[in-house]
């Protein structure tokens, strides 16, 4: 009898995250508002990470937490702060601008085709090193933990200066 309520509160709970990575989905894609858009993204995301954590992968549930939804919404929310009122008028792009940014685009895009076509590829299994959670976490945790900390100082350092960013933009619109 206890088996059969708890699995019954397991399936309950899995269409309940179910509902709502489909909920958050149809909220980020529907509403004209962008505001509620992002909000359906996080809802949605949040709903992806408790399907990670109904599949025992925990260590990707929090990931997805901390990184899309910390960190990547957070970003948008802010993009759409600094950004200027739809009902301003666009300034016209100029010809040399939109060639030098194609330009630098396409070098981009050669030099990574190029460091791709120059590596030899080989299947992790080939190298004999297990790539699983548990050691891609201990790797970033131990041996590539100055990354991990720098990545984190990026993030950071984004974060404040939208804020100042922010801060500057309403001082001189006031």
């Amino acid at each position: 009898m206890t088996s059969f309520l708890t699995d019954g509160l397991i399936h309950a709970a899995f269409w309940v995250v179910v509902g709502l990575t489909f909920g958050g989905a149809v909220l980020a894609v529907f509403p004209r508002n962008i505001v509620y858009n992002v909000l359906g993204l996080i809802v949605c995301l949040s709903g992806v990470a408790g399907l990670f954590l109904y599949l025992g992968s925990f260590f990707l549930a929090l990931m997805q937490l901390l990184i899309y939804v910390g960190a990547i919404c957070v970003a948008i929310v802010f993009a759409i702060m600094l950004s200027p009122p739809l009902h301003l008028e666009a300034p016209k792009r100029r010809i040399p601008k939109l060639v030098l940014s194609a330009g630098a685009a396409g070098l981009f895009f050669a030099a990574i085709a190029a460091v791709s076509w120059k590596t030899a590829w080989k299947p992790a299994a080939q190298r004999g090193t297990d790539w699983s959670i548990t050691t891609i976490g201990h790797f970033l945790l131990t041996k590539y933990s100055l990354v991990f900390e720098v990545i984190s100082l990026v993030l950071l350092v984004a974060i404040i200066g939208a804020i100042l960013t922010t801060g500057f933009s309403r001082r001189l619109s006031s």
